[in-house]
């Protein structure tokens, strides 16, 4: 019997399909709504997650190739040169150290290597030293290579595609109306401009969010249209964890069904982007972490910089167990 909640879901699967077009009723629903039943909505979220990238995970690692001691105040990181934590500071790596952490990467089967260097943005000396290496790392392994570095300037995202790189990453982390209360060194729209600036020197985007820090319904609603508007192709969407050092003045609790039903809407709003399970997948969703393959189609292994995850070899059997395949390099 066709009951008003299963042609709910049929509908999310309609917009879906139509370049994402849910709306904020949708998403108030899937969030909020007692009516919602969470194995229900993920199936509706499998029918998009499967149109457009079947039953393959792709595995990213990261490699924190520079470590503390940034400028900005994002209230969120370890990182942050006002943390009061206790993160492991230090500069670049030598080269060999990123190319042996490249290497590890190739052979365990990364599908991407992403190199995070902390700070603001890209000094003359550091694009030098980012570029030169990235070629070495492009050379010796046929492995796509993303590099999060800060700000962007034209020059600089022009000099990366030149030295091989296929992707940048610039999250967005959360809206444009709650972000003055996550940082107050930076404002929203130049995020966003580092991510046009990107993107016009023939840079695939990868943009996220981290849920959890305080937002309201509506900045997640928020967050899915300013997606839209950079046209992100790859969003990693974090789950906060509370870090030593973090300023997060009322950090949410966050159980796992409402982290797959996340995962769930940011599926039916960019339906062809690749949705990751990045930061607090293991964290937050314990037991039940199995099931966010259902919406995403790509997960972190080796941990998020300063915090730790599951080793590549539980990555890997988390996804076949759960009956998806690990997709090989492109």
């Amino acid at each position: 019997m066709r009951t008003a909640e299963t042609k709910r879901y049929e509908e999310l699967i309609d917009k879906s399909f139509d370049r994402g077009t849910i709306d904020a009723d949708d998403i108030e629903w899937i969030l909020t709504s007692d009516e919602v039943e969470l194995l229900p909505l993920l199936h509706a979220a499998y029918q998009i997650r499967y149109r457009y990238f079947q039953n393959r995970v792709k595995i990213h690692i990261l490699h924190n190739v520079q470590s503390g001691g940034c400028t900005e105040d994002c209230k969120y990181c370890a990182q942050s040169g006002e943390a009061d934590g206790a993160v492991e500071i230090y500069p670049m790596k030598s080269d060999e150290e990123i190319i042996d952490g490249a290497r590890q990467a190739f052979n365990a089967g990364a599908f991407r290597h992403c190199m995070v260097f902390s700070g603001r943005d890209l000094s003359e000396k550091r694009i030098d030293h980012i570029c030169a290496v990235v070629k070495r790392i492009k050379s010796l392994f046929p492995m796509e290579i993303c590099i999060s570095a800060g700000f962007l300037s034209e020059e600089d995202g022009k000099r990366l595609v030149d030295a091989g790189v296929n992707r940048y990453n610039h999250n967005l982390n959360t809206s444009s109306g709650f972000y003055g209360e996550i940082c107050t060194t930076h404002d929203y729209q130049q995020r966003v401009e580092t991510i046009v600036t990107a993107k016009d020197c023939g840079l695939d985007i990868c943009s996220g969010v981290i849920i959890g820090m305080g937002e309201t319904t509506e900045d997640i609603i928020q967050m899915t249209r300013e997606l839209h508007g950079v046209a992100a192709n790859s969003i990693p969407v974090n789950f906060f964890i509370p870090v030593d050092g973090h300023r997060i003045l009322q950090p949410q609790i966050l159980t796992p069904q409402y982290c797959l039903k996340v995962l769930c809407l940011f599926r039916f709003a960019m339906p062809q982007a690749e949705i990751r399970a990045s930061a607090g997948r293991e964290y937050h969703m314990r037991s039940l972490q199995s099931l966010c393959l259902y919406a995403a189609n790509s997960l972190f292994a080796e941990g998020y910089l300063t915090a730790s995850g599951d080793t590549l070899d539980t990555t890997r059997q988390l996804i076949e167990d759960s009956g998806f395949v690990v997709e090989g390099l492109e």
